[in-house]
């Protein structure tokens, strides 16, 4: 079974970091040994004080390269053009970085002229390294091909929005009508019946048959489906195969038996416990990091807008208990006066000034962590709604309450999966990151998630 979506990332930015390490590390010790000579060089070696300057160099340096997406997002590395403009940001991020780091610390300066030539020699190995590793990537890199069983337009829908990213490495060779009615039209990628699907998995290569859930209550001859498994094909679930790629599970026709059999969605008590000392630390951190800014914004907040810098808000919490979420003030006091509670819009012209600023860092959301403390929120979950909204999503959309067996939180697989939405389609799309969220909850997933989440901020990549 191929790797997850996050295990093959887990093995691409390794395999980036690892490789991307060498060249960094070999680039600056060859600048090294060429500007002060074989045997100063050696002595530097020798005596310990140049591979900690070397290493620093290499650490600001992937820093920044993570920084620009550069780790984690493959669609970066099939555009030429953005990936050389990205590496040289990152270049020249570095060498702004450790200018500064140079100038507090001129002890870790390690020798005149030698940074500039490791920044050439570093920068074209690195764009060098990249541009074969996508070359590779595209060409070399085993390609999975699925056969799909199942002709409907969720079906189609799905497997178009698999087939659409090439760096998933999914080939559709086509689709299996069940149950194909006389004289319908056929579908142009539907190549045969339940029949042929032996022949078909041994003529086409066919790694994996997936099978769509809407299609196989009372349709689908199970007694034949087996017969073939135990045959050696290899079955599957399109909810399964669509999670795997994308890391999100997609919530139409999904049936309940899916999530009741699927592996994850285990809350235990120790790892629940593990999350909430977690929490219990990165809330009294934030709060020490964030109150020079909380006082910072609440100034401007104050001197921009009449009315309180902390805004209350009710939301809806873990197993659907009402608290209220604390945030700086980002809207005029009297925004929701006429219209009650509303979904915010895109260039919504009730957001003050300063408040379009915190959203699109997300400033806004920094006394929450007083939420964190307090055990109302986590750093990492679902973000929590507002209780009008929450009553009619969870009418509108199928599972939307699962949303609530896990404590809301700061940012969340959502957050830095999606840009901002407010409609019911857009809360569809932020349920389906959620609903993978709870399933794969673990400590090492929120740390992965906060890394992304500061990588946003700090980019103000928000939206």
């Amino acid at each position: 079974m191929a790797k997850g979506l996050l295990q093959q990332a887990t093995l691409r930015s390794t395999t980036l970091v690892v490789a991307e390490s060498v060249l960094i590390v070999s680039a600056v010790t060859a600048s090294v040994f060429a500007q002060v000579g074989d045997d100063r060089g050696w002595h530097l070696l020798a005596a310990g004080t140049l591979m900690p300057r070397v290493l620093l160099v290499t650490y600001v340096c992937q820093l920044c390269l993570y920084y620009n997406d550069l780790y984690d997002d493959p669609r970066v590395s099939s555009d030429s053009r953005e990936l050389l403009v990205r590496i040289l940001q990152a270049l020249g991020a570095t060498s702004l970085i450790l200018s500064v780091v140079y100038f507090v610390f001129p002890a870790l300066v390690i020798g005149d002229r030698v940074f500039a030539g490791a920044a050439m020699l570093g920068g074209t190995l690195v764009i060098a390294w990249r541009l074969t590793f996508a070359w590779a990537s595209r060409r070399v890199a085993p390609r999975e091909r699925l056969l799909i069983v199942g002709a409907n337009a969720s079906a189609i829908a799905l497997t178009r929005e698999l087939e659409a990213h090439e760096d998933l490495g999914v080939q559709i060779v086509g689709f299996i009508d069940p149950a194909p009615a006389a004289g319908a039209v056929v579908h142009r990628d539907v190549i045969g019946t339940i029949q042929d699907i032996p022949a078909i998995v041994r003529a086409r290569g066919v790694d994996r048959v997936v099978v769509n859930l809407a299609d196989a209550r009372g349709r689908l001859p199970m007694d034949q489906l087996l017969e073939m498994k135990l045959g050696g094909v290899k079955f599957d679930h399109l909810a399964s195969v669509y999670e795997e790629y994308t890391g999100k599970i997609a919530v139409e026709n999904l049936r309940p038996s899916w999530l009741i059999f699927s592996p994850g969605f285990r809350t235990s008590a120790p790892r629940l416990a593990a999350k909430r000392l977690m929490d219990l630390a990165g809330a009294v951190v934030g709060l020490a990091i964030a109150a020079p800014a909380v006082a910072v914004l609440g100034v401007a907040i104050t001197l921009t807008s009449p009315g309180p810098v902390f805004y209350r808000q009710p939301r809806v919490g873990r197993d659907g208990r009402i608290f209220h979420v604390v945030k700086l003030r980002s809207m005029r006091a009297d925004a929701e006066a006429a219209t009650g509670p509303v979904w915010a819009r895109k260039d919504d012209d009730r957001v003050t000034r300063i408040g379009r600023f915190m959203r699109k860092t997300r400033l806004d959301e920094l006394p929450q962590f007083w939420n964190v403390l307090r055990g109302d929120m986590s750093l990492v979950g679902p973000r929590p709604e507002r209780p009008q909204f929450v009553q009619s999503l969870t009418r509108d959309i199928p599972f939307y309450g699962q949303r609530h067996v896990v404590k809301p939180g700061i940012t969340g697989w959502a957050q830095v999966r999606y840009t901002y939405g407010a409609t019911v389609e857009d809360a569809i799309e932020k349920l389906q990151y959620e609903l993978y969220y709870i399933k794969h909850l673990s400590v090492s997933f929120d740390i992965f998630i906060i890394f992304e989440t500061i990588k946003t901020v700090v980019m103000r990549a928000g939206h």
